[in-house]
C-alpha cells in the first residue's frame, strides 16, 4: 500500500520553494527561498522589511511550487494562505531551518548578528492541507 502525498510532504524533499507573492494591482511576484516542513506547514524565513513579507500583510494568498536556486520551476503551483508568525513559533522553525541548510542557515545567522535587521518567519498552510 503506497502512502498518499500531501502537497505539503511533496515538498519536504526539496531544497528551493518559489513563493509568489502578489502585489496591490495583482501582479505576481515569485522568489524562490529556503524553507522547511513542519507537520502541514511550510516555514520560510525572510528580511521582515522584505518585498513579500509586505506584501504577505496586505494579501496572505500565495502561491508555491518546487524550484531550482534560480527559480526555475520542478513542479506544479499550489495554492496557499501565509501568515507571519510571532516569536513563539519562529524559533522552532528557526531551529528546523538550521537543520535543514546547516552550516549556510548558521552563516547567515553570523551576519544577522554582525548585521542586525528584523526577520520574520511565514507560515504557509497550502489550501488542501486547510481542509
Amino acid at each position: 500500500m503506497s502512502v498518499q502525498q500531501t502537497p505539503v510532504t511533496a515538498f519536504s524533499r526539496q531544497r528551493y520553494l518559489n513563493l509568489e507573492t502578489y502585489r496591490r494591482t495583482g501582479q505576481p511576484v515569485a522568489t524562490p527561498v529556503w524553507f522547511v516542513v513542519d507537520g502541514n506547514v511550510i516555514y520560510v524565513y525572510s528580511l521582515a522589511d522584505a518585498g513579500k513579507v509586505k506584501r504577505i500583510r496586505i494579501n496572505p494568498r500565495v502561491r508555491i511550487a518546487p524550484c531550482d536556486v534560480r527559480g526555475t520551476l520542478k513542479g506544479a503551483w499550489v495554492d496557499a494562505t501565509a501568515r507571519i508568525v510571532d516569536e513563539r513559533d519562529a524559533a522552532p522553525a528557526q531551529r528546523l531551518l538550521v537543520a535543514k541548510y546547516g552550516w549556510q542557515k548558521w552563516l547567515f545567522d553570523l551576519l544577522r548578528k554582525v548585521r542586525p535587521k528584523p526577520r520574520a518567519v511565514i507560515a504557509i498552510v497550502t489550501q488542501a492541507a486547510a481542509r
